[in-house]
């Protein structure tokens, strides 16, 4: 017998066993019967072998009860051993959905609203599109990188979440083939749009991307998650995803750049946990395209951070004067408190 926390799987053996004790026969004698092993029997009679519809037929001329009998009594046996099965899933998949941040996705319009822990599973379940939760472990996306600015205990469950979503959505993108050397000529282009408004740079740095074969997905900031943006291969295209997180035209070019970083370093080709060092590859990336080290270590020599000087700078080199501004405020150059002005704030579509 197998239980469950609400059901009990009673194998046709044990139904079996009380026939030979009515009939006051051995085991060994019914199977000479039967025409089977003993082990056989054995087997049968404690539900580790199935009862065929060979075996009911057998039953019937031996036990004299109708072979639909006992074809029934299997077939309930182990819909009950799944169902026993299934409760010892849900339980797991219980556990993980009061890790998730349920509410935070619900209340952005992914999942429906619920307070009942039953119906966040079954809602997880479609949303992550797998039988159960467990699934989840075999389904890890290869190769994913993402940018965060801190840790917690449910950023994993928050990145899993927030990466599903950027999947989802980006299913409606269309895009061209992969094509990283195509990519690899248009980032100048790329990088010049961060001169501009976002009313007209977003429907181009969408064209852009989708004639390289990345679908660029812009999602609001998950809460607790910390997350700027993730990348990673889907199908036949590449999702870059980026968090709307701060607005600010700095930190929004900054993770782009970040996730091409790890786009042309082929991070996201790799099936290993890469770790640490793919972000710090990924962030010298983004820093030296966006400003040239050359040309910045000559205004550093400088050691002048007025306004005028940030704003000429960044014109020289063709970038927005707020990404300057925010990597010298990085670096302890300019403090956070001052020239803020330069910063131009974003308002995304979300």
């Amino acid at each position: 017998m197998m239980y469950g926390q609400k059901t009990i799987a009673i194998p046709p053996g044990h139904t079996i066993r009380e026939q030979l004790v009515t009939r006051e026969m051995s085991q060994k004698e019914f199977a000479a019967r039967m025409d089977m092993t003993e082990k056989h029997i054995s087997q049968l009679i404690n539900g580790k072998v199935a009862l065929t519809q060979a075996v009911a037929l057998r039953l019937e001329s031996v036990i004299g009860i109708p072979a639909h009998f006992w074809c029934n009594l299997e077939t309930l046996y182990r819909e009950k051993e799944a169902r026993i099965r299934e409760e010892g899933l849900f339980i797991y998949d219980e556990e993980i959905a009061q890790k998730m941040p349920y509410a935070a996705c619900a209340k952005l319009g992914w999942l429906p609203q619920t307070r009942k822990l039953n119906e966040k599973v079954y809602n997880l379940r479609a949303f992550f599109e797998v039988a159960n939760l467990r699934a989840l472990e075999s389904l890890r996306i290869p190769g994913i990188n993402y940018r965060k600015t801190n840790t917690s205990a449910s950023s994993d469950y928050a990145l899993a979440m927030w990466a599903q979503q950027a999947r989802i959505l980006a299913r409606n993108a269309h895009t061209e083939p992969i094509d990283i050397k195509k990519l690899k000529r248009v980032i100048p282009r790329i990088r010049s749009l961060s001169t501009t408004e976002p009313s007209f740079f977003s429907q181009e740095l969408e064209g852009l991307f989708s004639a390289c074969g990345i679908a660029l997905v812009l999602l609001p900031h998950l809460s607790g998650s910390f997350l700027h943006g993730a990348t990673f291969i889907d199908g036949s295209h590449i999702v870059l995803g980026l968090t709307v997180r701060g607005k600010f035209a700095d930190k929004f070019w900054f993770s782009l750049f970040h996730e091409l970083g790890h786009i042309m370093k082929g991070h996201i080709n790799s099936n290993l946990d890469i770790g640490d060092s793919s972000e710090t590859e990924a962030d010298e990336f983004a820093q030296n395209t966006l400003i040239p080290p050359k040309e910045y270590g000559e205004f550093l020599e400088k050691h002048n951070y007025s306004q005028s000087e940030i704003i000429f700078f960044s014109s020289s080199i063709g970038v927005a004067p707020g990404i300057v501004l925010g990597r010298l405020q990085r670096e302890n150059h300019v403090p956070y408190n001052r020239l803020n002005a330069l910063k131009m704030k974003y308002s995304l579509t979300e």
